[in-house]
């Protein structure tokens, strides 16, 4: 299982939110090129980059801050979302060099057009994010438009809609774990998993200690995202080296 550290934007500087309210925002850098650097250095060769502005209101808001972090090291690849939501934008952030385009919301309210996007991007070059809130039953429903909106439909639904057309990465959150360090939903990546085996599973949301990182690498998911465990210290490096492959 691979460590993606996260970086999330909001007005060009490195924040969290917590459980994605913008309200609860902590700022942990002014300039993200020093988060970068010190994921570097743990020896991270993927970052995940989250454009909170772009998530929230439907357009890029921190084009410059993404490009400079794509080309600030060579050896580190990103990938991107927040605020994909249109083909022209996909095509943008894979031209300033992004490894790969997340995709959120519009996966969920545009599926048919963001199959296209797998079949003529290729499957190496899109991760589906969806965000899940556990309903009473426990079944993960999809938030969009940066967790501010609820839906009905299901992970399961959403993840069976899209193998016909060759997903092989998804990024799932479960909001109400995300930035509360309370530990991850170790249940319902381990149901992923043994649901959709030949899937790529990103988990993220609730990481806080070495044991948790242990636990996710138990259920079979490919990587686990982490951003404010990491920001805070409150992962080690030698902690961290069984998923680093450069630590």
């Amino acid at each position: 299982m691979l460590l993606i550290p996260a970086i999330d934007l909001r007005g060009g500087r490195c924040v969290r939110l917590l459980q994605g309210r913008f309200d609860a925002e902590t700022v942990y850098a002014t300039d993200p090129i020093e988060i970068l650097g010190r994921y570097r250095a743990l020896g991270a060769k993927l970052i995940h980059v989250v454009d909170l502005d772009g998530a929230r209101a439907g357009s890029q808001g921190n084009r410059e801050a993404i490009s400079r972090l794509a080309a600030a090291d060579a050896q580190v690849a990103i990938q991107v979302g927040g605020g994909v939501r249109s083909r022209q934008v996909a095509d943008e952030l894979l031209a300033l060099g992004v490894a790969r385009v997340v995709v959120g919301s519009i996966a969920v309210t545009q599926p048919d057009e963001v199959a296209a996007w797998l079949r003529d991007l290729g499957p190496e070059r899109i991760v589906l994010a969806f965000d899940v809130r556990l309903d009473a039953g426990c079944t993960p429903r999809l938030a969009t438009h940066g967790w501010e909106q609820q839906t009905e439909a299901s992970l399961w639904d959403a993840v069976e809609r899209y193998l016909p057309h060759g997903l092989r990465h998804v990024l799932c959150t479960d909001v109400a774990r995300d930035g509360a360090l309370s530990g991850p939903n170790v249940a319902l990546y381990a149901e992923a998993v043994r649901r959709f085996p030949g899937v790529e599973w990103q988990a993220s949301g609730g990481v806080s200690t070495a044991d948790d990182l242990h636990a996710l690498a138990a259920t079979g998911v490919a990587s686990v995202i982490s951003g404010r465990a990491l920001l805070e210290g409150r992962l080690n490096a030698e902690e961290l080296v069984p998923f680093l492959p450069a630590a």
